[in-house]
C-alpha cells in the first residue's frame, strides 16, 4: 500500500469532490459560497481538496446554502465512516482493552466468512486464554492502557465462539510466527496444542507458510478480511479500516496468493509439532 492512511485519504477526496458536485449545482463559487456562510474563502477549499475535515456541522450548513438539505444526512453519514477507517489506538483503547474488544463484535456478528493472514502472532479466533492474556498484557504496557486486561480476555474469549458457528474461517500463519514468544514456554506449548486441535474444526482451514520455501511474495502487512467489504489492518501507531473496493481487490489478491505458497492437513501439523518441540 502507498501509505497506511491511502483507503481513508481517498475517502477523504472523494467527499471533497461530493461537495464540490453540490456546490456547482446550485450555481455557486467558492468565494460565493463562503461569502454566504460567513467563512474564510479558503475553508471551502479546503474541504473540496481533503486538506481540512468538515464538521457535521459544516456539512449541515454547506447543504443548505446550496439548497441540499437532503443530502446532509448521507454526508455526515459518510464522514462519520471516513473518521473510523484510520484510528489511532489512543483513541480506539482510550476507554480500555475490553471497550476497544468490544467495539469489533458488530462487525464479527454479520461476518460469514473471515480470512486472515498473520505475519507474527497466532490470530484472535484460534488463540487460548493464556496467550490472549500474554498479548493483551503488553499491549496495556507498551501503550499505557486501563488495566482492564482480564475483562478484555473474557470478551475475547466469548467472541471466539464464532469458530463453532456455520462461519468459515481461513487462516494463514507465516512459519515464523509459531516461534515468536507471547508469554513463557508453556504459554506457547499450550497455544501450539490447541493450534493442532483447532484444525480438526470442520469449517477451519489453518495454513502454515513454510520459512524456507522460494517464494514470489514476501510477508506483507498483518491483514483481517470480513467477507468482501471489510479489511482491518493494525499498524504500530494506528487501526486502519480498509473499505474502498479497488484496495479490497488488493488484499483479497494478496490473500489467494499466499493460501497457493501455504501447506495444510499434514504438512501443516507437522510444522507446528516441530515448533512445540523446539520449545522443549
Amino acid at each position: 500500500m502507498e501509505s497506511a492512511s491511502s483507503s481513508a485519504q481517498e475517502a477523504r477526496k472523494a467527499l471533497g469532490k461530493r461537495l464540490a458536485e453540490i456546490r456547482v449545482a446550485a450555481g455557486l463559487t467558492k468565494r460565493a459560497l463562503s461569502e454566504k456562510l460567513e467563512w474564510h474563502e479558503s475553508k471551502a477549499s479546503r474541504f473540496e481538496s481533503a486538506k481540512r475535515a468538515p464538521s457535521e456541522r459544516d456539512l449541515r450548513e454547506w447543504c443548505s446554502a446550496c439548497g441540499a438539505d437532503d443530502q446532509a444526512d448521507l454526508l455526515v453519514q459518510t464522514a462519520r465512516r471516513i473518521e473510523g477507517m484510520y484510528v489511532q489506538w489512543q483513541q480506539l483503547e482510550s476507554g480500555g482493552l475490553k471497550q476497544a474488544q468490544q467495539s469489533a463484535l458488530p462487525l464479527w456478528d454479520r461476518t460469514q466468512q473471515f480470512r486472515f493472514y498473520s505475519p507474527w502472532l497466532i490470530p484472535g479466533p484460534v488463540q487460548t486464554a493464556s496467550y490472549i492474556k500474554a498479548l493483551l498484557t503488553s499491549i496495556r504496557d507498551r501503550r499505557n492502557t486501563i488495566d482492564d486486561v482480564d475483562a478484555a480476555v473474557e470478551v475475547r474469549l466469548e467472541k471466539q465462539k464464532i469458530v463453532y458457528t456455520q462461519r468459515t474461517f481461513a487462516i494463514l500463519l507465516e512459519e515464523s510466527a509459531l516461534y515468536n514468544r507471547m508469554g513463557g514456554t508453556d504459554v506457547m506449548v499450550g497455544q501450539l496444542g490447541y493450534l493442532l486441535s483447532a484444525m480438526a474444526l470442520p469449517r477451519v482451514a489453518i495454513g502454515i507458510i513454510p520459512r524456507h520455501i522460494e517464494r514470489p511474495l514476501m510477508p506483507v502487512e498483518g491483514f483481517f478480511m470480513f467477507d468482501d467489504h471489510t479489511v482491518k489492518v493494525e499498524l504500530v501507531s494506528a487501526h486502519l479500516t480498509v473499505e474502498q473496493e479497488p484496495e479490497l481487490r488488493m488484499y483479497a489478491q494478496t490473500f489467494a496468493e499466499l493460501y497457493e505458497m501455504a501447506v495444510f492437513g499434514s504438512a501443516a501439523r507437522e510444522i507446528i509439532t516441530t515448533a512445540i518441540e523446539s520449545f522443549g
